[in-house]
């Protein structure tokens, strides 16, 4: 079997709602170690906008995990009492399913993701993760604004969104892209990305990273009243 990496998201409406996604905060790490066949998990709230600034979104939440199969990971997902109460509450969720091909570093001291070859087609899905040293956090929040703008104003970027487990030390960025060139494309443009990539290397930004990559299984649900894959499909 294969594994499989799952980022559940949830976008809340009224304050009452909201209000219980943050206090769930605490209650779903209680939750979470007792769905069956789940691994390695992470519960994580958003920025404002598309997530990349410091400001928390108290609408977006986001749940990752990692399972056996796509088999077990969609029963999982589709009947767990934890997960069917965040969608209940919700107004809006997406999952994506995703194989990991390739993964470097570590998350919470762990090696989360069991690699796989990739397909070597379709649309790919690019993860990184890092623990942002305190010392340098205004610096790294200085940059993200004008990253998130040339990432944002790019037509290859299918989707892209900004999470985190601690605001403003703990960093996760996902994006889906129609293929390997799109992406690295990107990644080798000179601009405030390729500088702040640098500026990481040089100066030692972060405690902790990851960078993974995946091909993509499936999804179920919306986000923004359609999947975002429809735009390759």
């Amino acid at each position: 079997m294969n594994q499989i990496t799952t980022i559940s998201f949830f976008r809340f409406g009224p304050w009452r709602d909201r209000a219980w996604a943050l206090g769930m905060m605490g209650a779903t790490r209680l939750s979470l170690p007792r769905v069956p066949d789940i691994g390695f998990w992470k519960l994580c709230g958003s920025g404002t906008g598309e997530g990349f600034t410091p400001i928390p979104n108290t609408a977006v939440y986001a749940i990752l995990a990692t399972w056996p199969s796509l088999e077990i990971a969609q029963n999982r997902i589709s009947d767990a009492r934890i997960f069917n109460r965040y969608r209940r509450r919700a107004e809006e969720d997406w999952t994506i399913y995703l194989r990991p091909t390739s993964a470097r570093g570590e998350w919470s001291g762990q090696t989360p993701f069991q690699t796989t070859k990739s397909v070597g087609k379709g649309p790919l899905a690019a993860l990184t993760r890092a623990t942002i040293k305190p010392s340098i956090a205004k610096r790294f929040w200085r940059r993200v604004p004008d990253i998130s703008a040339v990432i944002g104003a790019d037509p290859n970027v299918l989707f892209k969104i900004g999470i985190g487990e601690v605001p403003w030390l703990h960093q996760v960025t996902f994006s889906i892209w129609p293929g390997a060139a799109e992406m690295a494309s990107f990644a080798r443009k000179d601009g405030p990305h390729a500088r702040a990539i640098r500026a990481v290397r040089e100066e030692g930004w972060f405690r902790e990273e990851l960078y993974a990559r995946f091909d993509i299984a499936a999804d179920s649900g919306t986000w923004g009243g359609a999947s975002p894959l429809e735009q390759i499909k």
